[in-house]
């Protein structure tokens, strides 16, 4: 039996992957000690091609050119999507939303958590292998990567070689061009908050404020050292869902997998061989599954949790299989059920069907729901009533009773729009001031309502009131609850 193919020797390579700090002798010889450091190697993922790897490539495209484009598209005479943290206002095209809309963002939340808890429960860690933003950023750090210095042989040998013009030169152009493209992410991000063509001017004559230069250049950092060094050490150390996802597989979720019943024992031969012959299953041992894992793990060895279900090892065992002339499928999407019960596609899917799926899709279906109703009803204003502090109460002329109160109105519509205010609560209770106030398409605007009762209108203290807020050029009205204070 090959060392590969011990679970024992696994672990203890795995753990111990240096001798010499790996292991001493104890006692009579009966244990070993283990270091529980293990220097990190480089990895140098080879390129595949194939029916995935366009997939990957198209959700790269399709991520990208939302990511970079976005905010440069208008909507009237703004910009799109814009999330202006200054003035507290959010731009998703048509929509206006406010501080008191974080409901919507809770919701969203809840709507990207049941997804995720959907589709891996029914495909494993596809978002982690397509559409995560590590994935994507390293994919296209890796490709600057192959077109400066070469496939994985060619960099392999690079990096074995002593310093050299061209190797200076090699290094450095890979360096420039990953710095430039962080640097354009980072800008771009910024541009979510800071209108882009604002900021633009700002980056060009270098007076960009201090927020804008820190987020750009940490955002920049991040980006760089994530997809540029650290790569696959994101997904199997700080990604929190590499962790948790053991609880959210079972043996019907549809991951990648290795058919060990045919491809094994494994092992080198010649196209014209005889498998059945010489006693060796499909696999041919060629390692090329390892080579263009992007996190270096061996998919023959089972269900790993650094697997982010690329299925880069697909694409090439196809292209091997095709090769040496034997059936496709030796390395493929698939469930543990299915791998071992040796069901068709149809059953497959069948299976996925279970009561967990239908429980987070009924969940979700709720939710996803539950926010458009609220958004397609949602009133287009918002109000906010303050009290006057430095006036409570107090006697004016014709002996009423006075209380001053401040009004926030939030234009949430894309057109000016006027509202009248009205005030319910107590007898008598009118208001001495200007009750019909204009505001500008999405601005906000403080009025200042004064509030006056008859001296015996209502006995002394504290008494509940509303004003009803109702705007008259589209339909949409509120009521805010306050106090008035009628003094002893």
């Amino acid at each position: 039996m090959k060392a590969d193919d011990n679970p024992a020797q696994q672990k203890s390579s795995v753990m111990a992957p240096d001798s010499a700090d790996a292991s001493a002798s104890a006692g009579d010889g009966d244990g070993e000690l283990v270091s529980l450091y293990q220097a990190q190697k480089k990895i140098y993922p080879r390129s595949v091609s194939g029916l995935f790897s366009k997939w990957r490539w198209g959700f790269v495209f399709l991520t990208q050119i939302i990511f970079y484009g976005l905010p440069w598209l208008e909507w009237g005479q703004r910009q799109a999507v814009l999330f202006d943290l200054g003035v507290r206002r959010f731009y998703i095209f048509g929509l206006v939303l406010y501080p008191q809309d974080f409901i919507y963002l809770t919701g969203i939340l809840v709507i990207s958590a049941l997804s995720l808890f959907l589709f891996t429960a029914v495909a494993g860690r596809q978002w982690c292998g397509y559409a995560c933003p590590q994935t994507v950023y390293t994919e296209i750090f890796l490709w600057i990567e192959r077109k400066i210095e070469g496939d994985r042989s060619a960099r392999m040998r690079l990096d074995a070689a002593p310093m050299s013009l061209e190797k200076f030169l090699r290094k450095a152009s890979k360096q420039a061009a990953w710095i430039a493209l962080a640097l354009w992410t980072g800008f771009t991000f910024v541009g979510y908050f800071t209108p882009i063509r604002e900021l633009t001017g700002l980056f060009a004559n270098w007076v960009m404020g201090p927020w804008e230069t820190f987020w750009i250049f940490f955002y920049a950092f991040a980006t760089y050292g994530n997809a540029g060094f650290m790569r696959e050490q994101v997904c199997k150390y700080m990604c929190p869902y590499a962790r948790f996802q053991s609880a959210m597989f079972d043996k019907d979720t549809l991951i990648v997998s290795y058919d060990a019943s045919r491809g094994e024992p494994r092992g080198p031969r010649s196209k014209k061989a005889d498998p059945t012959v010489l006693g060796l299953g499909a696999c041919v041992d060629c390692t090329l599954c390892v080579q263009v894992c992007p996190t270096g793990i061996d998919i023959r060895k089972g269900l790993q949790y650094e697997c982010i279900s690329c299925a880069a090892c697909i694409d090439v065992c196809d292209t091997v299989m095709d090769k040496v002339g034997y059936p496709r499928g030796l390395i493929r999407y698939s469930t543990q059920h299915a791998m071992t019960e040796k069901w068709s596609r149809s059953e497959v899917i069948r299976h996925m069907i279970r009561p967990r799926v239908l429980v987070y899709l009924a969940i979700l279906t709720t939710v996803v729901a539950a926010m458009m109703v609220s958004l397609s009803m949602r009133i287009p204003f918002k109000v906010d009533v303050v009290r006057d502090r430095g006036t409570l109460a107090r006697i004016v002329s014709g002996g009423k009773i006075e209380n001053v109160y401040r009004l926030q109105l939030m234009n949430a519509s894309e057109s000016p729009q006027r509202y009248r205010i009205s005030a319910t609560g107590l007898p008598g209770l009118v208001i001495a001031s200007d009750n019909e106030f204009a505001v500008e398409a999405t601005q906000a605007r403080w009025v200042v309502v004064n509030l006056q009762l008859p001296y015996d209108g209502a006995a002394a203290g504290s008494h509940t009131i509303h004003f009803d807020i109702e705007s008259l050029d589209s339909p949409g009205k509120l009521s805010e609850k306050s106090i008035f204070i009628v003094p002893r």
